[in-house]
């Protein structure tokens, strides 16, 4: 088990999605452009070499940009975790914050008839994830209290190199706490670990510092927060 100041987490911002150059927030769980796609397949070319020959955990959250991103981007670190046993990591905590169209997911079933998704491992997807209520609200308070989980989960975890694939806002609340509507690029990739160890923790956050930017591939197109009324 690793110290939480000796783990590495890469905080991957998803390709561009339809939703982002259309301003059109009405979309459900939007899908990527073929920019996106083209995109995606750039952050494979630049992580390929780096990133994903030592991280130990591919982790996504379930919506379909996120998901494109993580099998076209990480397609080569997939295949070698899969071939040691350990499949992609679907969590839907990691959906993004708001309570749009664009950000709400697709059922579980939906997702796992898409051939692009083949393999992949769905079943932590409850009935609820995509009713943007209780543990999934759109409020203040539940969307902390995900991204509060979500550093939690990730300082638990064995594994020193992680990967993490999420959207803008999601990434914000888990880095800094509140929207803070810092850019992120799509397919940007930051390096993080943590402030303290758990025991060190009196707050009980987990909260994350920054060490590198790894990668850009896309631009700082705005999230649904920034731009929908």
């Amino acid at each position: 088990m690793y110290k939480a100041t000796e783990k590495h987490i890469y905080l991957t911002r998803h390709a561009e999605a339809e939703h982002n150059v259309h301003d059109d927030y009405s979309i459900r769980d939007a899908p990527l452009t073929l920019r996106g796609r083209q995109q995606a397949a750039q952050l494979h070319q630049a992580t390929k070499d780096n990133v994903q020959t030592i991280a130990q955990l591919l982790v996504t959250s379930a919506l379909r940009r996120t998901l494109s991103t993580t099998v076209i981007g990480y397609k080569e670190l997939r295949k070698r975790l899969e071939a040691e046993g350990k499949p992609i990591i679907i969590l839907p905590q990691l959906q993004e914050v708001n309570n749009l169209p664009c950000d709400t997911g697709s059922a579980r079933e939906v997702l796992e008839a898409d051939p692009e998704f083949a393999g992949l491992d769905f079943s932590a997807l409850t009935p609820d994830w995509t009713s943007k209520a209780g543990f999934y609200a759109a409020t203040e308070e539940a969307i902390a209290a995900r991204a509060r989980w979500a550093r939690r989960w990730l300082r638990a975890r064995p594994e020193q190199h992680i990967v993490v694939v999420g959207h803008g806002d999601c990434l914000r609340y888990i880095t800094k706490g509140y929207n803070t509507h810092e850019p992120w690029a799509n397919v940007e990739v930051r390096e993080y670990t943590f402030a303290a160890e758990e025991a060190e923790d009196s707050s009980g956050e987990g909260w994350l510092v920054p060490v590198a930017k790894v990668a850009q591939e896309g631009e700082a197109q705005p999230t649904s927060s920034e731009t929908a009324s």
